[in-house]
């Protein structure tokens, strides 16, 4: 199975979402977006097949959103997307793609929905939270 993640290393979320990855078994691309950058079709792609708009996936807190003025209901679309381009850090995370489909992971455990096996448990987040059981049963 091909995973791609589009990953922060400095986030939390996306660091769990990772680790939960990496214990089904898989080794997935990882796309440090912040190096990267984005491109607008890109952009575009991810969000048409995660069902999102760019203010769904614009990243409010911990991020110049709010210096940019980018939190006023009126910014349209195009304007959101310029700000993405030029700021990677306003896109939220992570962000991951499967043959079972493309999702903003938050929270983490989402990204259980997009793998074809479950890591074995039992599996913790960061922050202690029980993910998977010990019976391997997903939690939540």
């Amino acid at each position: 199975m091909n995973i791609v993640v589009h990953h922060n290393p400095d986030c939390g979320t996306s660091r769990n979402v990772l680790a939960i990855i990496e214990a089904a078994g898989y080794q997935p691309t990882i796309i440090e977006y912040l190096k990267t950058g984005w491109t607008r079709p890109q952009l575009l792609g991810l969000f048409a097949a995660a069902g999102l708009t760019p203010r769904q996936a614009l990243r409010e807190t911990k991020s110049p959103a709010k210096e940019l003025g980018l939190l006023d209901p009126n910014v349209d679309d195009d304007a959101l997307l310029d700000a993405m381009l030029e700021h990677p850090v306003l896109v939220n995370r992570p962000i991951v793609c499967t043959h079972k489909g493309v999702r903003l992971c938050r929270p983490s455990e989402t990204v259980l929905d997009l793998l074809e096996r479950l890591p074995a448990g039992p599996l913790y987040k960061e922050d202690g939270e029980l993910v998977i059981d010990a019976q391997g049963r997903r939690i939540g």
